[in-house]
């Protein structure tokens, strides 16, 4: 198998969360699925002609620092380091398991930990909120399609951090929760593993000044295609903007992971996302584009804005991986015949150069652009967030990702006893510890499942219950209330 792929496999979270063991096996009681997955500026962009990814610095309040950084007003800091690097996937292979899943749903499979990064996917869906500074930009807005833009940014931004990224979550327990405040980004969040056949994570987040709340249940569906893995994106996410009383719903784009087995593994995600304010009839139309013959269109994001009457009022366009942008529609018009008028035929370039494969098994990966082409009166929605000097070493976590399993003193007597920070093979992996730990819980969900079975007995959820969510008329797991009363009595053992 080639190294480079060994290296790299399952770059970013759409090969997620095995709750394996020591060996490759199939079970039927184990669940393999998805984990899932800036600049504050209203000023327009006069005469620029590119941002540029590696160059983007984030310089406006909560996410300048991201909560590494301290700050003047007393905010703590948080650790910018794991306790241990990750260790080497170069002696693993996957290919003995995954030619047997060829065209499957890829639910029913474990791995070993060594490709895990020490993070469960509750935790890893809250990296959603990693640029909330967005969400409240939103709740400050007057107009409401200068509220769309924000949110759009948003949503992009929240799949933001998939990229580059190693590792797959571990799979949640069945009761698992993980909660998180954060004073300075201005919310706090509650999740919970709701259901192991099929897998589904629900979560809760608000504004600490009550302005938000976001909120959404998560089981995307993988599949195996022989070079590529797929997922489905399954779940609606509904932000809802309480000054405004308004709620918007979206779902997140098609991700694929190319060349799982041989060659240089790389990511793409596409699709069509729309997000509607069920209040006002506005609709954003996302467009995540599939990077096409040549590579151009590689990470791409573009749509527009219309309101309810179906009139375009802005167009977005941008990168996933880099920024976002929105622009008036009949500008950008202009400028794209101006643009077709000068460009040259890119299909006139020798066929070696863009037809022949390192490896005739492997797609092969578009040449990447690292900027953005700007358009002049361009507004800038957002940017990402810098990474860490050390984030090769660290999973390629962002600043944000390396803070979420942190255990600060005094912690233990405060979180529910099943939070994802108190689990033993997660904190094992984070600290380079050979464990046993990931196989024992295994086998314990097993065996209590075993006994809720022979006892007739359903499990039920603790901190949410399946509804139907009032927007969009479909089922929903919604948030129940009470985590943060800090009652925790009758929380499950499960670790």
């Amino acid at each position: 198998m080639d190294q480079n792929c060994q290296s790299s496999f399952l770059r970013d979270h759409v090969l997620v969360a095995c709750a394996g063991c020591p060996h490759f096996t199939m079970n039927n009681e184990d669940e393999f699925f998805d984990a899932v997955t800036g600049l504050d500026s209203d000023e327009s962009c006069e005469g620029t002609s590119e941002a540029s990814f590696k160059d983007a610095i984030v310089d406006h309040g909560a996410e300048k620092n991201n909560g590494t950084i301290p700050q003047e007003n007393g905010i703590k800091k948080r650790r910018s380091a794991l306790p241990a690097p990750m260790f080497s996937r170069n002696n693993f292979s996957v290919w003995s398991i995954l030619k047997k899943c060829i065209g499957l749903e890829l639910s029913k499979i474990t791995m070993p930990i060594v490709f895990n990064e020490p993070l469960s996917f509750l935790q890893r869906i809250t990296e959603y909120m990693e640029h909330t500074y967005l969400i409240h930009k939103a709740c400050t807005q007057s107009d409401s399609i200068e509220r769309m833009q924000a949110v759009a940014a948003f949503a992009v931004s929240a799949v933001a951090s998939q990229w580059d990224r190693t590792g797959k979550p571990f799979n949640p327990l069945l009761g698992e929760t993980y909660e998180l405040t954060r004073e300075d980004l201005g919310f706090r969040l509650i999740s919970e593993q709701v259901s192991h056949h099929p897998p589904i994570s629900a979560f809760h987040a608000e504004g600490l000044t009550k302005d938000f709340l976001f909120h959404g249940s998560i089981y995307p569906k993988l599949k195996f295609w022989g070079k590529s893995v797929e997922a489905e994106p399954k779940g609606t996410i509904t932000l809802e903007l309480l000054k405004h009383k308004e709620a918007y719903t979206w779902s997140n784009p098609y991700c694929c992971v190319h060349n799982v087995i041989v060659g240089k593994l790389w990511i793409e995600q596409y699709g069509t996302v729309e997000i509607v304010n069920h209040s006002t009839g506005d609709k954003c139309v996302l467009n995540f584009k599939p990077c096409g013959m040549f590579g151009k269109e590689l990470h791409r994001v573009e749509g527009y804005i219309q309101d309810k009457s179906k009139k375009k009022r802005c167009v977005i366009y941008g990168k996933w991986t880099e920024c976002l942008w929105s622009i008036d529609p009949q500008v950008y018009e202009s400028h794209r015949k101006n643009d077709k008028k000068g460009t040259t035929d890119t299909k006139k370039q020798k066929p070696e150069e863009s037809e022949v494969a390192e490896n005739e098994d492997a797609d092969d990966m578009p040449e990447i652009q690292e900027t953005v082409a700007v358009i002049p009166g361009s507004t800038l929605l957002w940017r990402v967030s810098s990474r860490p000097s050390n984030s090769a070493e660290m999973y390629n976590f962002t600043n944000f990702a390396i803070a979420l399993n942190e255990l600060e003193p005094g912690m233990e007597g405060v979180l529910a006893p099943t939070d994802c920070r108190l689990r033993p093979d997660i904190r094992a992996m984070e600290n380079d510890e050979a464990s046993k730990e990931k196989e024992r819980l295994e086998e314990k969900q097993r065996a209590a499942r075993k006994e809720r079975a022979k006892d007739n007995e359903e499990w039920s959820t603790r901190w949410f219950e399946l509804t139907t969510n009032q927007y969009t008329g479909l089922q929903d797991w919604l948030y129940t209330g009470g985590y943060f009363d800090r009652k925790y009595t009758d929380c499950p053992d499960i670790y």
